[in-house]
């Protein structure tokens, strides 16, 4: 297990996509490189780590909060290939210790409404369920909406 840099953005690629095959989202190659670039060359966004020959990354990010005192992370997507083997527990628990290294003070992650089985497994190692909903909305000059008082 190790931590990505910029040489391993190719083989990065097809795990990305079978992780969005698997969650049901959208694999869009350019989108991805775009956003997965400032993770693999600096700390100043997040992290990416690797588990090598078996097949698997998680990405994490950074954020700020008041609640959380300053830093916290997100555990933006993490992916096992084969599963059932402990990788996916090992690799959660490199990427904690990344993350209380790098001075966060909580991690958070979002699953998917239909994923009861990973939402298991984070609740194994030590996540509860927030009471607080997520919402969101795409931004830029196209997402534009009128602002009224």
């Amino acid at each position: 297990m190790y931590r990505g840099g910029p040489a391993d953005l190719d083989g990065l690629l097809p795990l990305v996509r079978e992780f969005c095959d698997a969650d049901r989202h959208e694999f869009d190659a350019a989108r991805v490189t775009r956003a997965l670039r400032p993770l693999l060359e600096s700390d100043e966004h997040g992290q990416v780590w690797l588990l090598g020959d078996r097949g698997g990354y998680a990405v994490v990010t950074w954020g700020w909060s008041l609640e959380s005192g300053g830093r916290e992370a997100l555990l933006d997507e993490i992916y096992v290939r084969e599963r059932g083997g402990g990788h996916g527990s090992a690799l959660l628990a490199r990427v904690l210790t990344a993350a209380a290294e790098a001075g966060a003070a909580a991690m958070f992650l979002e699953t998917e409404a239909h994923n009861e089985r990973v939402r298991g497994f984070y609740a194994r190692h030590g996540f509860d369920t927030e009471t607080s909903i997520w919402m969101s909305r795409p931004l830029g000059s196209a997402a534009a909406v009128p602002v009224s008082d």
